[in-house]
């Protein structure tokens, strides 16, 4: 761990034990704040900058991590996670746990029961039929949806009354509670009469139950959200909540030094403006250690990376320590598993990358891939040849891809750079695997739970017909079969175990080049209240609604 964190604990992948030992109940979303509550109507606003552009607004459908800051700010889920890695009411009065029977024993039979005071945007009350509906659409063959994994598995969803509804899960899931802190409900009422709900009116003017009311879209350039009058939970504090697109990180920064932009969110502060940052007046600067890796994202089914060697050989030749010095001004911290530092399920034993040209031209040589024309190694009729691409406008992401570039020309690989705008690089260019090799932060784990079914398992290669986000279309037997019994283990001792293995069969097969695990520098002016950095959440904004100013 780093010696920049040396005071983090793991209780954050704790959490569900303690979720699930108290039966937790709550009357406001997250309790009271720590701070003193602002009285009277809300006011003033926050301009959050982000360097992607939120374009889905439905939040059951294909999305990117940007578009969960809007989310989180117009819609409720069930439950969701704290900072501390607790699982919490949110739309449900408590948190179903095998105690308070709202589990059965086997794991199998749910019982939900839901808060009585919620209403929509809209003015409807909120009921079990407007979960229900959600769970159903998920599922639905037709639906354009981003995650199935795990609402699949939901049979016989039965509606008891407005605040009380049942469902059996085919198979023990331990990971469904924190699968349902990412499952955003939507109102049934929307959708009567569409025939398509992938094309629903509801999917540009959005009707949550959260925080916020939708404002407008600018497209290009800014979201505005205004505050929900009627909330249920703490807050709104605030009159307007703005997300403002700004495509250039260096622009981003410079926005935000000028004052144009109130807190940076995605993707934050870059490293190379650390030190000049903390020198501002009116500034805030926060560290928080991120959940997602850096990498470089390798198409196992192109014929350039099929062999283990390949992927071993390109580990060896970058120089990870270089690129995190030179370029990310040594923030970052090196990391070899997929796995947040500060968690439960964090194995540390994984094999350190080694840095070694030789290394790597020897494992080529051993390979049969032999230099060509240009020096570019060839096999089989297959030259070692491939385009890496990312969100373009990253500028240090432009820098490291520039350094990894003459590494690989080195031993004999040639990579080509081809970045394109995030709406493009992160739509069905990455979802459906389209892509040769692409640098990206991944967040693997979804809340404190260490259930990477979506990522790794066989059958979520959305590709290949799947369902899921495992982009690189990795394929382990038994890494599928460690998934499938680590979901249905509820106690946490015995799943670590099998996380454990999996790391280390992932590190081993390299589907990705774990670079770094990026240190946010979270920015905002100062008298800015409430904000609080949640690495269990994908969003700097999963708690505006507590956000006011001093």
């Amino acid at each position: 761990m780093s010696k920049k964190f040396q005071n983090l604990t793991r209780r954050g992948a704790l959490g569900l034990m303690g979720a699930a030992g108290a039966g937790l109940m709550a009357p406001n979303l997250l309790g009271k704040p720590a701070f003193a509550q602002p009285q009277g109507a809300p006011t003033g606003r926050v301009v959050v900058g982000l360097v992607q552009e939120p374009t889905v607004f439905n939040p059951l459908m294909v999305k990117i991590e940007v578009d969960d800051g809007v989310h989180f700010s117009l819609f409720d889920a069930l439950f969701r996670f704290t900072p501390e890695g607790e699982l919490i009411p949110n739309l449900a009065a408590e948190v179903p746990t095998q105690e308070n029977g709202g589990i059965s024993e086997d794991g199998t039979e749910w019982r939900i029961r839901l808060r009585d005071d919620v209403k929509w945007h809209d003015g409807e009350p909120f009921t079990a039929e407007d979960v229900k509906f959600t769970l159903e659409l998920i599922v639905d063959p037709d639906f354009r949806a981003w995650r199935t994994a795990g609402h699949d598995l939901l049979r016989d969803i039965t509606v008891v009354s407005p605040t009380e509804l049942t469902w059996r899960m085919e198979h023990p899931f331990a990971p469904y509670l924190a699968f349902l802190t990412e499952t955003f409900i939507i109102p049934a009422h929307a959708f009567e009469g569409v025939e398509d709900p992938n094309e629903a009116p509801f999917n540009q003017a959005p009707i949550g139950t959260g925080a916020f009311e939708w404002g407008q879209r600018v497209a290009g350039d800014r979201i505005e959200l205004v505050a929900n009058p009627d909330y249920h939970g703490e807050g709104p504090y605030l009159e307007q909540l703005v997300f403002k697109y700004i495509p250039d990180t260096t622009v981003h920064y410079t926005q935000f030094r000028s004052g144009d932009i109130d807190l940076l969110g995605r993707m934050y502060i870059s490293p190379d403006k650390y030190e000049e940052a903390k020198t501002l007046d009116g500034r805030e600067l926060q560290l928080q250690p991120a959940p997602s890796v850096e990498s470089i994202a390798l198409n196992l089914e192109r014929p350039q990376f099929k062999e283990l060697a390949v992927r071993q050989a390109l580990y060896a030749a970058i120089d990870r320590q270089a690129i995190i010095d030179l370029v990310y001004y040594g923030v970052p911290d090196p990391v070899e598993s997929y796995v947040p530092r500060n968690s439960y399920y964090f194995y540390d034993g994984l094999p350190a990358h080694e840095y070694s040209p030789d290394r790597a031209n020897a494992l080529l040589d051993e390979a049969g891939w032999v230099r060509g024309r240009g020096g570019i190694r060839e096999k089989d009729g297959v030259r070692l040849a491939f385009k890496n691409s990312t969100t373009s406008g990253n500028h240090l992401r432009e820098q490291m891809q520039q350094f990894v570039q003459q590494m690989f020309q080195e031993i004999g690989a040639e990579m080509m750079i081809e970045n394109m705008p995030a709406a493009v690089m992160w739509g069905e260019f990455w979802m459906q695997s389209q892509f040769d090799t692409a640098v990206v932060g991944t967040t693997y784990l979804i809340g404190s739970d260490p259930d990477v079914t979506n990522r790794f398992h066989s059958k979520a290669i959305t590709a290949q017909g799947g369902a899921g986000s495992n982009n690189t279309q990795f394929k382990n037997a038994r890494v599928d079969e460690l998934l499938e019994e680590g979901s249905q283990i509820f106690d946490p001792a015995a799943r670590k175990a099998i996380y454990d293995e999996i790391q280390q069969i992932v590190r081993q097969e390299l589907p990705f080049l774990p670079l770094f695990a990026e240190n946010y520098i979270h920015g905002r002016k100062t008298g800015i209240v409430g904000f609080k950095p949640n690495g269990n959440t994908r969003t700097e904004s999963w708690n505006a609604a507590h956000w006011y100013w001093s």
